[in-house]
């Protein structure tokens, strides 16, 4: 071995982290945790208001479509571990089951610097949210037998389903 081989430099020393790894290959820590919503609420208006010539740099609207990316990954596991809890043949399970589909097939696409694609991960967050919200909550009511009213449904799968499809393909509210 010659002197300058990496075993025989002596160590650098570090200073102690204060941070701490946390092993949840299950996700049960991040499940208990509830979603910022608000803030991207409010940058999936921001988007979607973008009209004309933008003045954002290839960079900032990648860091944006990553932003959303992140939050819509969240959002999709956030209705997957709620829907677990739904029975295997409902209505609301199985719009869960469609919507995951589409979502995933969406966030599977390469992510460019655009305008266009960043609309289009907006567009797939609010989907998710409006699709999924009132239905799902309103399931869950009745599977936990919470007391009070049931939170209002909206349309059945089917109507759901293609709300969520052309609202993801075409950007119009529902």
């Amino acid at each position: 071995m010659t002197a300058s081989h990496p075993r025989e430099t002596a160590p650098v020393a570090r200073p102690a982290s204060t941070h701490t790894v946390l092993y949840d290959p299950d996700g049960l820590i991040e499940a208990g945790l509830p979603l910022d919503r608000e803030p991207y609420e409010c940058l999936v208006k921001a988007v979607l208001a973008w009209t004309g010539k933008d003045t954002l740099t290839t960079r900032d609207l990648e860091q944006i479509a990553l932003q959303l990316t992140g939050h819509a990954r969240a959002v999709a596991a956030d209705v997957r571990r709620r829907a677990d809890w739904l029975p295997k043949n409902s209505g609301p399970k199985a719009l869960a089951d469609i919507v995951l589909r589409e979502a995933e097939g969406r966030l599977s696409a390469k992510l460019e610097g655009t305008v266009r694609c960043v609309q289009n991960r907006a567009r797939l967050v609010r989907a998710l949210y409006d699709a999924m919200n009132d239905r799902m909550r309103a399931a869950l009511h009745k599977v936990w037998g919470e007391q009070g009213p049931v939170p209002v449904q909206r349309g059945s799968v089917a109507l759901m389903t293609q709300e969520f499809r052309a609202a993801v393909a075409t950007g119009s509210a529902y």
